[in-house]
């Protein structure tokens, strides 16, 4: 059966918001040994717990900012500047070869008032934002309705990445590096990632001296944040900022190789990130999702069959996750045991997991992006588990949990209408979007990258990675970097 899926698009901001995240899927202990099958190094950084916010103890910064009411959420955007302006002193000279210019001036709104400031030639009113304006050279921002449900949600370091996303866009216009009358817009917005990415680095690394964040869920929530704003229609012409699996890449481009790697963002090279992966749906009638039914699972595991070919397929139980399994723990809702190389499903419990996210009225955010290829993609996992078996590989090791999201990444690349030599009729097809929900998953409790128990690692970056290793680099790819 062929499906396309299409989602309401959801609110773009200027700047970037961030998405809490939790998990329920265990975590492994141990040793590990490179920078990409180590489950406890973050792109060569430990895969560190602990705070990840403010810097207890630390005087405010004295930053001047326009409008402000001297509250909470215009202190943490002052201290965030602060930090921010203190790494570009230094590292903008060296990529640059010129002078650092500070933005010319910081300005706060509260967007339900009807005489706030100008930000840019606009009215700021029922402007819930945040933004840098080129023509003056100024950075912006809601201070009562974005920032703090950014904050309330997810923390002050989500408010953080935001500032470092829109002064990328203030590196971009005094470097030149990207005008943008002469540069498509998901080329700044992507290189503004990258240079947000590249900040959050430093901060990982412990450098900055307003905040500190760790690596798993610090890090994690952030990573979650380009699944909140990314761009969810692309047929819309105003959606410049790229999907969320599009600006994950970007961030951990920036994250994993510095500022420098951001400037090597251009057309071309998104494009090469974007490969044979469908990029508009079928048609207007599109209603972008794929109901969980027994149907559809069967349509599923017959796709991942005509990938993998495997010579002993897993045989596929409706009956429920929990089969018995004589030497694996039963993983709601989808479970693979190896001893009657069978993938259990709970079918009502899978269904929930793929239903699509709802966001009130009141709210600009998502906590968490569902749909239904979140639950498809965890069903995926499981199969990668079968195909780890017969290829004799261990299946209760932080590298199983890798493998797993990695290839994952392979059967999600295939699934793509671009490759009907892949898939025969009957089939189901990949749609935008659907890389954006596994994503969401791999950060929030990260199932889809889990060993045959259910064990996943600490780093939503590694998981992420591995997915998207899969996704562009294929099964030699997850081969190279797994083994």
């Amino acid at each position: 059966m062929k499906r396309h899926r299409r989602r309401v698009a959801r609110l773009t901001i200027l700047g970037f918001a961030a998405l809490a995240v939790g998990g329920c899927a265990s975590s492994i202990a141990g040793d590990a040994v490179s920078i990409y099958n180590n489950p406890f190094r973050v792109a060569g950084l430990d895969a560190t717990s602990g705070p990840s916010g403010a810097r207890p103890n630390v005087p405010d910064a004295e930053v001047a900012i326009t409008n402000t009411d001297g509250g909470a959420v215009d202190t943490v955007v002052g201290n965030a500047v602060a930090d921010i302006e203190t790494y570009w002193a230094q590292h903008f000279p060296e990529m640059f070869h010129q002078e650092f210019e500070p933005v010319s001036e910081l300005v706060s709104w509260d967007p339900t008032d009807r005489r706030g400031p100008v930000f840019c030639g606009q009215s700021t009113e029922d402007l819930p934002n945040a933004g840098y304006c080129s023509k003056d050279h100024t950075i912006g921002w809601d201070r009562e309705l974005l920032l703090p449900e950014v904050i309330d949600k997810f923390g002050d370091i989500a408010a953080v990445f935001v500032l470092a996303h829109e002064y990328g866009h203030a590196v971009q216009t005094k470097a030149d590096i990207a005008p943008a009358a002469k540069t498509a817009g998901i080329v700044r917005e992507q290189q503004a990632d990258c240079f947000g990415g590249a900040f959050l680095r430093h901060m990982a690394e412990g450098k900055t001296k307003h905040f500190t964040m760790n690596t798993s869920d610090g890090l994690n929530s952030v990573l979650a944040s380009a699944v909140a704003i990314g761009d969810t229609d692309p047929t819309n012409p105003d959606n410049v900022h790229g999907s969320a699996f599009e600006r994950v890449s970007a961030v951990q481009i920036g994250f994993t190789d510095g500022p420098a790697s951001c400037e090597r963002i251009d057309e071309k090279e998104i494009e090469s990130r974007r490969a044979d992966l469908p990029q508009r749906f079928a048609d207007d009638q599109d209603d972008g999702e794929l109901p969980v039914t027994e149907e559809s699972l069967k349509s599923f595991v017959t796709s991942f069959q005509q990938i993998f070919e495997l010579s002993d397929p897993p045989d596929l139980d409706l009956d429920g996750a929990d089969t018995g399994c004589s030497d694996a723990e039963a993983t709601e809702p989808v479970s693979y045991c190896p001893a009657t190389n069978t993938i259990g499903v709970s079918v009502d419990e899978l269904a929930e997991r793929g239903t699509p996210t709802r966001t009130s009225r009141r709210e600009l955010l998502t906590t968490n992006l569902t749909g239904d290829y979140n639950a498809y993609v965890l069903l995926a996992s499981r199969y990668t588990l079968a195909l780890q078996k017969s290829k004799g590989e261990n299946l209760h090791s932080p590298r199983t949990a890798l493998r797993a999201a990695c290839l994952s990444g392979v059967i999600t690349a295939a699934l793509s209408p671009e490759h009907p030599e892949v898939l025969a009729d009957g089939s189901v097809w990949l749609s935008p979007g659907d890389l954006d929900e596994a994503i969401s998953g791999l950060l929030t409790d990260g199932l889809a990258a889990s060993d045959v128990n259910g064990k996943t690692v600490p780093s939503g970056f590694s998981r992420v990675d591995a997915f998207r290793t899969g996704v562009l680099g294929g099964e030699p790819g997850c081969d190279g970097r797994y083994r």
